[in-house]
């Protein structure tokens, strides 16, 4: 499903339209290792299949933990105000999806995101039979309206979300669309390095230059 990003306004109308929507990643744009991170051993491979939860969890966890091969990234989660959202990607942490994976896509100019969760690295990967859910703790639509630190659901529309989701690493503008569901509290300073190596093609949207990969995932 890519991050598929609606105009929200004139000034960003030309970033949005290729934002959130990403064409399978081609072999002569395969990203080179930077110092400062260890070789990843992570691959694109297809979707695992796992059991979607339809309910809301009776017990959620408070923090995701996302081991990199560039170092953690700690996510407090905002368990009250988007409670299915955390359920579902619990159950995908627990199921081991996003082992392995690569986070392949950054936006350098207008949006400032890196885009991690879709085993694919193409941009349009979701969990194998997942249909999509609902959309929660939706922001004002209003200037940074997204702050750096904001952790938020990927989608193609309303009621889309699946695996993917964004970090934010400097105050951002988007349509009031993606649910947010973490804040980060340890490990910004890793996302930003790898912005600040740019895209893979010299362009600002597009596989990160810095190969990060995710090792696995912990929720707790």
């Amino acid at each position: 499903m890519g991050i598929n990003v609606k105009k929200i306004s004139l000034v960003l109308a030309v970033v949005l339209v290729s934002a959130f929507s990403i064409a399978p990643i081609q072999a002569a744009e395969k990203p080179t290792t930077v110092p400062g991170c260890k070789t990843p051993t992570a691959k694109a491979h297809a979707p695992a299949t796992v059991k979607e939860p339809m309910a809301v969890a009776k017990s959620l966890p408070k923090t995701m933990t996302i081991d990199t091969n560039c170092g953690a990234i700690v996510i407090s989660l905002l368990t009250t105000k988007a409670p299915l959202t955390i359920t579902k990607l619990s159950a995908l942490a627990k199921a081991k999806y996003f082992d392995l994976s690569f986070c392949h896509r950054l936006t350098t100019d207008g949006l400032f995101v890196l885009q991690c969760g879709d085993p694919t690295a193409s941009g349009s990967g979701n969990p194998t039979g997942w249909k999509g859910y609902k959309d929660e703790n939706l922001p004002a639509n209003k200037a940074n309206n997204y702050p750096v630190g904001t952790v938020a659901m990927a989608n193609s529309g309303p009621g889309t979300n699946g695996s993917q989701f964004f970090i934010i690493y400097a105050n951002t503008t988007l349509g009031p669309n993606y649910t947010i569901w973490g804040r980060v509290t340890k490990g910004l300073e890793i996302v930003r390095a790898i912005a600040k190596e740019g895209v893979v093609d010299g362009s600002t949207d597009g596989m990160p230059k810095r190969t990060i990969a995710i090792e696995k995932v912990r929720v707790r």
